[in-house]
């Protein structure tokens, strides 16, 4: 669908003016990512931050270590007054709240990379299925899934990404170059998945209590999980057909981080320096993307607090599978950084601008 609202955002590389950016939902995981992110980021100004529950707080009264940073005061979600204030929009609201809101917001003339599943979705009848009938269907044809990597030139020229979740970023950036260069069969692709418990958000729930994590690894919502319908959408669009895989996530005792590892069933014999070359080229112009030598293989605290995907490979001559592992920042590749990757295609910014991290060591 053709966009034609007017376009909120003039400003690029190029351009003095800055960005005007509100995040909504500023006091969570994600939204206190974006804030860490885009502080340091030379071409935007954070105008405004909400939060229903701390509105009136300075930002620093809620999380002290961003006093000299950034010291707004929390305010409540209203659309017209922020649509004057920001001309960007970030919507780090739960499920099912972002589609209520992000309309008024679009009608307003502003762009919004939207970080909850709501715009993730092209059909509303799989939408519903995982979620709830959707508020705003005629928006899921026009909004962008915002993988880079695969829709770059798309998200180039939208005012509205749903920008993909955690699970999905790694397992896509895992199989695609399997699937798209007809390597593997798409049927009987599983992928077992590992995050840490920033994952599950920052309200308080009695299963993300440390004694409950600590020393403890855990299967969950086994054939359910809503990052399901992501990965399948991206695949079949990718195969031509309806693809169907096995996704079980698994949460660990660590703050951030996750890791994929994917199993693919080989349709010939290849060799596992092979695959890592056709990785390579797949992947040559992704700044965020680094493939490993043969016979190593990535781990969470290489890519911490970075927007890089690190991927190892190999191939079990055994079972005939090419085993994949993808390892990313849940809050940032996974969340935060890739929404700011995606603002900046909108913008027309340098891709990696604020994004140039080195990861967090101890």
């Amino acid at each position: 669908m053709a966009d034609t609202r007017p376009a909120a955002v003039i400003n690029g590389p190029n351009d003095n003016t800055m960005l005007k950016v509100c995040i909504l939902g500023a006091t969570g995981y994600t939204g206190l990512e974006l804030v860490r992110l885009l502080s340091d980021h030379p071409q935007v100004e954070i105008k405004a931050l909400t939060s229903e529950k701390q509105a009136g707080k300075n930002f620093p009264e809620v999380f002290p270590g961003f006093q000299g940073i950034c010291d707004l005061k929390l305010q409540p979600l209203q659309s017209t007054k922020l649509a004057k204030e920001a001309n960007f929009i970030f919507s780090c609201l739960p499920h099912k709240e972002s589609m209520a809101i992000v309309p008024a917001f679009l009608e307003k003339g502003c762009r919004v990379v939207d970080l909850s599943a709501d715009f993730r979705l092209h059909s509303s009848k799989t939408y519903g299925e995982w979620y709830e009938p959707h508020k705003a269907p005629e928006l899921l044809k026009e909004a962008v899934y915002g993988l880079p990597e695969v829709h770059r030139e798309a998200i180039k020229k939208t005012s509205l990404v749903g920008n993909p979740g955690c699970y999905p970023t790694a397992s896509l950036l895992a199989l695609l170059p399997l699937i798209q260069g007809r390597l593997v069969s798409p049927d009987g692709i599983v992928c077992d998945a590992k995050s840490g418990i920033s994952g599950a958000g920052r309200s308080p729930a009695l299963e993300s209590l440390f004694c409950e994590v600590n020393d403890s690894v855990t299967a969950y919502k086994l054939t359910t999980h809503r990052h399901t319908p992501e990965i399948e959408q991206e695949l079949s669009k990718a195969v031509g057909r309806e693809v169907k895989i096995t996704f079980t996530p698994h949460l660990i005792p660590m703050d951030r981080g996750l890791l994929v590892t994917a199993y693919a069933h080989a349709l010939r014999k290849v060799e596992t320096k092979d695959l890592i070359q056709l990785f390579k080229n797949h992947y040559k112009k992704e700044p965020f993307v680094v493939i490993y030598p043969e016979g190593t293989i990535p781990s969470t605290k290489s890519v911490r607090g970075t927007n890089f995907c690190h991927i190892g490979l190999a191939f079990n001559e055994r079972t005939n599978q090419i085993i994949v592992v993808s390892a990313i920042d849940n809050l940032v590749k996974g969340a935060s950084g890739q929404a700011v990757q995606n603002m900046n295609l909108m913008c027309g910014f340098p891709e990696k601008t604020g994004l140039e991290k080195s990861p967090l060591q101890p």
